[in-house]
């Protein structure tokens, strides 16, 4: 029995506990990159980062359009 109750304790606070931690810290790091990625696309002046993302986005959807196109054509 104080093997079986050992084992259960190690399993409940190593494993549970733990990843119950993580994913507490995983959607507050979220939510907040979320939030000021709101709060940034409705600002009159964009950041210059939040510029260059899209900038980068764009691009890359673009990319990825003439990629599937020319998929289509061949």
């Amino acid at each position: 029995m104080g093997v079986f109750y050992n084992i259960m304790l190690g399993y409940f606070f190593g494993f549970a506990l733990g990843v119950g931690c993580a994913l507490a810290v995983f959607y507050a790091i979220y939510s907040g990159g979320y939030r000021k990625a709101v709060e940034h696309g409705l600002q009159q002046q964009k950041p210059k980062r939040y510029l260059e993302e899209m900038a980068a986005a764009i691009k890359r959807a673009d990319k990825e359009k003439a990629e599937k196109e020319r998929a289509r054509s061949s």
